[in-house]
């Protein structure tokens, strides 16, 4: 999952955390609800019944063995496990959806390592040079596109970086960061609604909305929502290390790339303190503003001067597409979208001993039930109306790149995506009573959605954290980004054995084992509950490839209004 696809990411080559908790998860089995009757409509029930645990074990110990090396993009063992996804495509007769009639669409990337005894930070204060340490005090990651880059100019403080007139609220109000550095928190007020809050907490809104105001490098400072999330250590953990990447579009310029900003780090607490000693307000004083979502936008009195040098290399990674052909003549050229990414975070710093990120969870998991799902479509007497394309994503963990690849240039034509249901680190660590369906609430998916899942006996569970913006957090944003209806399907909170407590056991996960090394096949999987999640993975997309009509944005909705064509 690439949880933050905040701020952090134009400044780090990719991470991306979600909030954590504590808990232990149970090994206890649990009884399934039992499956809804499927007799009046034999045709989806014939697909169901060839979902079943074997087949999702047997993809996952492929994918996340010691030998695909963690998938990391662009690698030998990711193209492993993307050769494999194509044989089990071709294997059950899905048409090839990539390039020149093959399964793979490549994408081009430029893969980007920082020098790390380059990486530079100093403060310039009352005459006198204050040289931050990289790691200790910094980290940074490398430019996009440019092997060489300094900057020095006075720093701004702004908020969180955020203009949004339509809420009466902005950051920039009475400052000048012409030609400055910005200094700003990442994510939105708690204030904002939570879509609004989503949308500006993007590092593309941030950043588009620094340079539209001339701004030439930006300081990520950590608010105490952000302290409490994830320690400075497990920040330098994913700062160093891994290279990161940018896909090139047709023109052969880096996608997302905003050469106006000549320097970016994100700073320790200690370090954002000196940055403030001399300003007209404390740091304090800032992390108050944030937490009460109150603009408190200041020059700081210092000049900064961020450098760095930068190893470049033009990569290619691919995207595995597979179709199925729909059935009725008006509706099979437009297309249900299945992704889930297949890539992780390869080999990194050792934890116990261990340097694999086998990421089983996150996501061989997720391509192990799109890979099922995919054969419960094509066990099916007769294809659903619409046709269905199934996506096994690259570079997710690198920042999306792989899905915003394919949502820019597609291999169908781009208004004949109807819908995207995407799968991200689905946790079966507990009899499951119910499921997330990020995004439901924004488009007439959502009632589909939650009919489908109650076939299965599951409760929908409206975002039960909508101050962290998931939504914008995996592939599917790309896809809404291009006006696509779509959601992002994980497993609920609640178990339906009451003496799981289902909400630590899932934040536990995410405390201790998200994007580390024992993400791996030692993991616990309650198998009945994957059956079932990923039966109403496919009962959604039958749904929305049977409707007459095309998933359509809810009048009035945020993203839709922002994004819909």
């Amino acid at each position: 999952m690439r949880r933050l696809l905040n701020f952090f990411l134009l400044l780090l080559p990719g991470m991306l955390v979600i909030a954590c908790g504590g808990g232990e998860p149970s090994t206890e089995p649990a009884e399934a609800p039992a499956q809804a009757a499927t007799q009046s409509d034999t045709t989806l029930g014939t697909g169901l019944s060839a979902i079943a645990a074997e087949g999702i074990e047997k993809h996952l110990r492929f994918l996340a063995d010691d030998a695909r090396q963690g998938r990391m993009t662009g690698s030998p063992e990711y193209d492993a496990a993307a050769a494999y996804v194509a044989e089990q495509f071709a294997s059950m007769g899905l048409e090839p959806g990539g390039e020149d009639d093959g399964w793979f669409q490549a994408v081009p990337l430029l893969s980007r390592t920082l020098a790390e005894d380059s990486a530079t930070l100093v403060f310039h204060q009352d005459g006198q040079a204050n040289a931050q340490r990289f790691k200790e005090d910094f980290v940074m990651g490398g430019d996009y596109v440019r092997p060489k880059t300094e900057v020095t100019a006075e720093v701004v403080f702004a908020g969180f970086g955020v203009h949004a007139p339509e809420l009466g609220y902005s950051d920039y109000d009475g400052i000048d960061v012409d030609g400055k550095i910005v200094a700003l928190f990442g994510g939105a007020p708690a204030t904002f609604p939570h879509n609004e809050r989503a949308y500006y907490s993007s590092s593309l809104a941030k950043s588009e909305e620094a340079v539209s105001r001339g701004a030439i490098g930006l300081i990520s400072l950590r608010s105490r929502v952000d302290q409490q999330r994830y320690s400075w250590k497990r920040i330098t953990q994913f700062a160093t290390g891994q290279p990161g990447m940018t896909w090139i579009n047709l023109s052969g310029r880096a996608a997302n790339y905003f050469p106006e900003l000549r320097g970016g780090a994100i700073v320790n607490v200690p370090s954002a303190e000196d940055l403030f000693s001399r300003s007209p307000i404390s740091f304090e004083d800032a992390l108050d503003a944030a937490d009460a979502g109150t603009p408190m936008s200041t020059p700081l009195g210092v000049e900064a001067t961020l450098a760095r040098e930068t190893e470049h290399e033009s990569i290619s990674s691919p995207n595995v597409v597979g179709i199925l052909r729909g059935s009725d003549p008006d509706l099979a050229d437009e297309y249900v979208v299945f992704t889930a990414h297949l890539d992780h975070v390869g080999v990194g710093e050792a934890v116990n001993g261990d340097t694999i990120y086998n990421g089983m969870y996150d996501n061989a998991m997720g391509s192990s039930i799109l890979i099922e799902t995919a054969r419960a479509f094509v066990s099916m007497p007769e294809a659903p109306k619409r046709s269905i394309i199934f996506i096994a994503l690259t570079g997710e963990e690198r920042g999306l790149i792989g899905s915003d690849y394919f949502a820019h240039y597609p291999t169908v034509p781009s208004g004949s995506m109807v819908a995207n249901i995407n799968l991200d680190m689905p946790l079966f660590l507990y009899p499951l009573a119910d499921m997330i369906a990020f995004g439901a609430e924004h488009s007439s998916l959502g009632p589909v959605v939650e009919a489908a899942i109650a076939e299965e006996g599951f409760a929908l569970l409206p975002d039960p954290m909508p101050q962290e913006t998931i939504f914008i957090r995996s592939d599917q944003y790309s896809f809404v980004r291009q006006g696509v209806p779509a959601v992002f399907l994980v497993a609920g909170y609640t178990s339906s054995d009451p003496e799981i407590n289902g909400q630590a056991v899932w934040q536990g996960f995410l405390q201790k084992h998200y994007h580390q090394p024992d993400d791996d096949l030692n993991q616990p999987v309650h198998w009945p509950s994957a059956e079932r999640f990923t039966r109403a993975n496919v009962r959604i997309g039958y749904a929305v490839a049977e409707e007459a009509q095309r998933p359509t944005w809810n009048e009035g909705d945020f993203f839709g209004e922002k994004f819909a064509r």
